[in-house]
């Protein structure tokens, strides 16, 4: 089983965290099974940006992105280009190490 390394972020997991995740399942899917409450407007249609990461180890192991995909990354705040929409990379055979940015372009958070 692949593991995820989610990097620290002060409002979804001070502290980091390592979890397993799922071969194909989605990187958002693994975090939120694993009480990691990554933000995600759209409910996972990718129609947004809330559930960007910066994939920085083991990105060539996720299929590439898709056009639509794509599109919404380009309105993503802090765009790098190891960037992903959660909800769209699914989780290969390799070990991830994520990095969950510190703000959206969310205006209305679902949390709240």
């Amino acid at each position: 089983m692949p593991k995820i390394t989610l990097l620290p972020n002060e409002e979804f997991c001070p502290d980091g965290a390592e979890i397993e995740a799922n071969v194909d399942e989605s990187i958002l899917d693994a975090a939120l099974r694993n009480n990691i409450m990554i933000e995600h407007a759209c409910e996972k249609s990718c129609a947004c940006t809330t559930c960007h990461v910066i994939v920085r180890e083991g990105l060539d192991s996720l299929e590439e992105a898709e056009e639509q995909e794509e599109d919404y990354l380009d309105k993503a705040w802090g765009l790098e280009p190891e960037s992903r929409l959660s909800c769209q990379a699914k989780v290969g055979t390799e070990d991830l190490v994520i990095e969950i940015p510190k703000y959206t372009i969310n205006m209305v958070s679902e949390a709240h």
